[in-house]
């Protein structure tokens, strides 16, 4: 064959990879009817999918807590033969988690990872019910209990979770907009305010706990736009029995993408869509990872004029830097943090956590 038959052959092999990679999987698309508890579960149609907690503890000694548990599910476009002689070791799905811990009266932030793929009984998570596993790693629902189970080195947790207020669906009609492109869109809910007990180890030592949790669930096809550099995400709860959730998406020159929003939520479990002019997001403060040497802003300022709210939002220690180079192998800043100010002129306390990517490099949307 000459060599421009070779050509020809390789961007036809090209183009054919291109069209399975993205017919292989369904974008999320407006007129999504969320149905709970099945929407907790996995959505094999969709190749990315993650399901996210975040939460704030407390020792009977007074001593406080953040942690963080994460399971991302990847699909895997078809490639070797489903049915019974199918290879074991077919994957349809790749699974990686996060797993971290802050000790705030410490100082000290530690943080675990893990890579598996699916289809070999090391990682699953299952479409007909919600049970994500990522080897001893796991988040179960028991009835209407969340229950969540992670070790890794001297850091462990085993909590019970009840949630205190209904799902809250962010965006419009079923859906997140994350860009102007018709796919960049993703199904996205929060469990805002989830009663959490159980233990947590830290340094090899078992310490019963309580407090709040805010759990993510996110799954889509194509969500981020080509344009992105990073994203900076924010969960509050306040002590008014109130929560907030901003994401405000970076392009490369830096300015916000005009999709970015966000979700208020009352106590009574209402809430409003906040789109990018319904919110300011002002940078107090920076800090520069010894680490990575990555400058992140450090302290925020945050106004929502039509629910009358203005907080500070106050880092609970300023190193809780993830470095994920054997999974998602990407440097992020995720960490809790304090929140104080004022709701309709009257004080409002409560807790935070934010989530900042980019700042180590452009983020590369492996996922």
């Amino acid at each position: 064959m000459s060599d421009r038959g070779l050509v020809a052959n390789g961007k036809v092999f090209l183009l054919a990879t291109i069209l399975l990679l993205t017919s292989a999987f369904v974008p999320a698309r407006p007129g999504w009817k969320y149905v709970f508890p099945r929407d907790h579960a996995a959505h094999p149609a969709f190749k990315t999918e993650w399901w996210y907690y975040t939460g704030h503890l407390k020792a009977g000694d007074g001593r406080t807590f953040g942690y963080q548990l994460t399971f991302f599910r990847v699909g895997v476009p078809p490639g070797a033969p489903r049915g019974p002689k199918a290879s074991r070791w077919r994957a349809s799905d790749v699974h990686l988690a996060h797993f971290a811990v802050t000790d705030v009266g410490r100082s000290a932030f530690k943080f675990h990872e893990r890579l598996q793929r699916g289809g070999v009984g090391l990682a699953w998570a299952l479409p007909d019910r919600y049970e994500v596993v990522n080897g001893t790693w796991s988040a179960r629902l028991d009835g209407t209990t969340h229950r969540l189970t992670a070790r890794g080195g001297g850091e462990a947790i085993d909590l019970a979770l009840t949630s205190l207020k209904p799902p809250v669906l962010h965006g419009h009609d079923g859906v997140s907009r994350k860009s102007a492109c018709p796919s960049c869109t993703s199904h996205y809910y929060s469990l805002t305010r989830l009663r959490t007990r159980g233990t947590l180890t830290v340094d090899g030592a078992r310490v019963p706990v309580e407090g709040l949790t805010w759990m993510d669930h996110e799954y889509g096809s194509n969500q981020l736009g080509d344009d992105l550099a990073g994203w900076d995400w924010f969960s509050v709860q306040l002590d008014d029995g109130s929560e907030l959730m901003l994401y405000q998406l970076r392009q490369a020159d830096g300015l916000p993408v005009p999709e970015s929003s966000g979700t208020f939520v009352r106590p009574d479990g209402t809430w409003t869509h906040l789109p990018l002019d319904a919110f300011t997001l002002v940078p107090t403060d920076t800090w520069t990872s010894p680490h990575s040497r990555a400058r992140y802003p450090m302290g925020w300022e945050v106004e929502v004029p039509r629910e009358r709210l203005t907080i500070r939002i106050m880092p609970a220690l300023e190193d809780q830097e993830l470095r994920t180079g054997a999974s998602t192998n990407e440097t992020y800043w995720e960490g809790a943090a304090r929140v104080a100010g004022t709701r309709a002129g009257r004080p409002v306390r409560g807790d935070g956590y934010v989530e900042m990517t980019g700042y180590a490099g452009r983020f590369k949307a492996r996922l």
